[in-house]
């Protein structure tokens, strides 16, 4: 059963149908990469997973839980990180963070345990007792995380978390988020830098107009569009007998012989990297180097999309 359900989620503003009929799933300990541009509806389906907004239509379940019906039972498994979220510029981080562990009703004698950790894991600790007003963006930003982490959420609802960032402080982020995923969380997140994405996010969901474009692993949706993968290797004993049998892999679209490496395209779906470097081996080659590309995000997102909003 998928922790997260919404089947036909209907939103609208007014004469605005903001979300229209929408439907997918996150299987439990999943990164899910909701991905759009600005007014698709991202941002309206993370607040009614927040219990934020009511949906005109369809259900949408947590944990098996109805969100509009059980909002205070949903806001106990939940962490909520809008894209832009207020900061109390007269606190500390750590009085910032005592502050929702109130309001969050973690009992007194556990609060400063708890802080400490979120502090620990979002590599604050050294600016536990800075000005909130003195932080980087980037460390606010973790600020924000190490909040929404501090009663332990099941589900992660992250709204463009790295907006604004520069490379390093994304680069942060983005570590963070896969600590989080190995220590099991849920996580949706909504993000316009789709290389990241693609690097973080086990499913992605691709929506438009409030329409969900494409839903599913990155390889089913890179295969449902044809795009290859290349992958890059230095054969020490490659022959122009072993160039044939890998061509003749199933999956393995083309093989180009270069001065310092062969370059290997195959067909999502069809061939993994690590099949790929298990069949080379069994050819009885001697592999120095095996780099695979990242597949390309924004190829995919292109073909997809037509530039609509709702």
């Amino acid at each position: 059963m998928s922790f997260v359900q919404i089947e036909g989620l209907t939103v609208n503003y007014g004469d605005v149908r903001a979300v229209r009929g929408i439907s997918f799933e996150i299987p439990q300990g999943e990164v899910f990469g909701f991905i759009g541009p600005n007014g698709a509806g991202k941002s309206t389906t993370i607040k009614v997973l927040a219990t934020l907004l009511q949906p005109d239509a369809g259900r949408v379940r947590i944990a098996g839980i109805d969100v509009p019906r059980h909002p205070m039972a949903i806001r106990r498994r939940i962490g909520y990180m809008p894209d832009f979220f207020g900061v109390y510029e007269d606190l500390t981080a750590r009085e910032y963070l005592h502050f929702f562990a109130s309001a969050f009703q973690i009992p007194r004698s556990q609060r400063s345990r708890t802080i400490g950790d979120v502090l620990a894991l979002t590599d604050l600790t050294d600016k536990a007792e800075a000005p909130v007003d003195s932080l980087s963006r980037g460390m606010k930003q973790r600020l924000g995380l190490a909040r929404v982490l501090l009663h332990d959420p099941d589900l992660l609802l992250l709204d463009e978390p790295a907006s604004g960032l520069d490379p390093r402080a994304r680069i942060e982020v983005r570590e963070l988020l896969k600590a989080l995923q190995g220590m099991g969380k849920t996580i949706l997140i909504s993000s316009h830098i789709l290389h990241e994405l693609a690097q973080l996010c086990t499913r992605i969901g691709i929506i438009e107009a409030g329409r969900l474009v494409s839903a599913g692993s990155l390889e089913q949706i890179y295969a449902s569009l044809g795009l290859l993968q290349v992958v890059h290797s230095q054969i020490i004993n490659l022959t122009d007998d072993m160039v044939e049998k890998i061509k003749a892999i199933p999956g393995v679209a083309s093989v180009d012989t270069l001065v310092d490496r062969v370059s290997l395209r195959m067909r999502a779906g069809e061939l993994t990297a690590e099949d790929l470097l298990d069949r080379i081996y069994a050819l009885g080659a001697r592999i120095r180097m095996f780099q695979p590309e990242a597949m390309d995000m924004e190829t995919a997102f292109m073909k997809l999309t037509e530039g609509k909003t709702a």
